[in-house]
């Protein structure tokens, strides 16, 4: 048998450990996105001047910042500045979380701006608060609407954990290297690992894919206006 391919077979359940790893760091940091997004994007779609302009900064800032230097800067300063002793794994979730919040506040913004702006109207007119009018009428719909645009931010997600290898943390990367580093079996092994995340990208999407279509409601349409 050649080396590679045993090397494969000996490395492929350490890998597989790794997989469940990185599953933990994109869900934790989806749903982290999720909780600070979609305040983020009503911040910016119905907020006033100070709310809008805040909200604005840390879009600003999360998307200027590369993940890498994010990562560094919360997990070897902020936290150790503030007293947090957190894993690697922990500060990899809040990290890519905080980030892919900036970035699903845009894709939750597009949706709460693609829809009828009479709406709001329309149930203020009706005696409902601007609050109630947005969390029962807007954000269901918007929800729905983003999930194409999630679907993308998963992906993304899932290829800028790898990046979370650099703080110690056992995932895809960090054990691909380590396995890669004493069997010199590199392209192999990378291989392997691209073949998980690519594993890891499809089913994530087809899952969000099959979502959209049970919350799809037949015949429905947005309309600017």
């Amino acid at each position: 048998m050649p080396d590679s391919i045993e090397a494969i077979i000996q490395a492929l359940p350490y890998l597989l450990e790794g997989s469940l790893t990185t599953a933990g760091i994109v869900i934790g940091a989806m749903i982290l996105g999720l909780s600070f997004g979609v305040p983020l994007a009503v911040a910016q779609a119905y907020g006033g001047s100070v709310t809008r302009r805040l909200a604005n900064v840390y879009v600003w800032f999360f998307r200027g910042v590369p993940v890498l230097v994010l990562l560094f800067l919360f997990y070897f300063g902020l936290f150790n500045l503030i007293g947090l002793n957190l894993s690697a794994f922990t500060s990899a979730i809040i990290v890519l979380g905080l980030t892919s919040a900036a970035y699903q506040s845009q894709i939750f913004r597009g949706a709460i701006q693609s829809l009828p702006h009479g709406q709001l109207k329309a149930a203020k007119a009706l005696g409902m608060n601007e609050f109630t009018a947005i969390t029962s009428i807007i954000l269901p719909q918007a929800l729905r609407l983003s999930i194409p645009g999630w679907s993308n931010e998963y992906s993304i997600i899932l290829k800028d954990s790898a990046v979370a290898f650099v703080l110690g943390t056992a995932e895809i990367m960090a054990r691909t290297h380590f396995v890669a580093s004493r069997t010199y079996e590199h392209l192999p092994l990378y291989m392997t690992a691209a073949v998980l995340y690519f594993i890891l990208t499809w089913f994530g999407v087809r899952a969000l894919l099959h979502l959209e279509r049970k919350v799809r409601i037949p015949g429905y349409a947005v309309h600017q206006g």
